[in-house]
């Protein structure tokens, strides 16, 4: 049986940590990008689908290409985080199950353009799981995240995945280590009784 985390386990991954759109210059390096894909990768998906795709735009140009696609108050965290990371999906995730799925058969089960809604629908459910765990493992590793859906996915989808047309953004990801000194004060989250039925 697992044990339960430390206090400052629980307090860096979830009580103390903060959404950042500011960061203190440090790099983040090709190493703990692989690290964070390690991670996130052993969170569970339905029938191990895996569909999340990541970009990781690193480089100033990259940054520049996908701060072109940004809503206005979003274009220089873009341009300005070490990272910005596009998750996307794959709708096409079915196609990898002979390797992701060695114990069955499961390729037909999603097979053909009549499942394509299907096969949209988990991947979007199943690949908004694993941004959920890309937050959590570059959290566990020391860095800072900042979420954002403010952008054209369209736009995002023709500039970085026009060779990859069955990809689709979800949502963009900025990462590096966190300016505390930019924070507002934490926004409110709510007790158990608001928003939890038990029955």
């Amino acid at each position: 049986m697992a044990e339960t985390l430390s206090e400052a386990a629980l307090d860096q991954l979830f009580r103390e940590a903060r959404t950042h759109q500011y960061f203190d210059g440090r790099d983040v390096s090709v190493e703990q990008l692989h690290a964070i894909w390690d991670l996130m990768k052993m969170g569970p998906t339905s029938m191990n689908q895996l569909p999340a795709r990541i970009v990781w735009c690193k480089s100033p140009e990259a940054k520049e290409r996908l701060a072109a696609h940004a809503a206005p108050g979003n274009v220089e965290k873009v341009r300005n985080a070490p990272v910005c990371a596009i998750i996307a999906m794959d709708v096409d995730f079915h196609e990898h199950f002979p390797t992701l799925v060695p114990h069955m058969d499961a390729k037909p089960m999603w097979d053909g353009d009549e499942k394509r809604e299907a096969r949209r629908t988990s991947a979007f459910r199943n690949g908004s799981l694993q941004g959920g765990y890309l937050i959590m493992a570059a959290r566990a590793l020391g860095l800072d995240c900042g979420p954002m859906s403010g952008f054209d996915n369209a736009g995002v989808d023709a500039d970085f995945f026009a060779d990859e047309p069955n990809w689709k953004s979800n949502f963009i990801c900025s990462l590096g280590y966190g300016d505390p000194s930019r924070l507002h004060k934490r926004a409110p989250r709510p007790e158990f009784s608001l928003f939890n039925r038990l029955v």
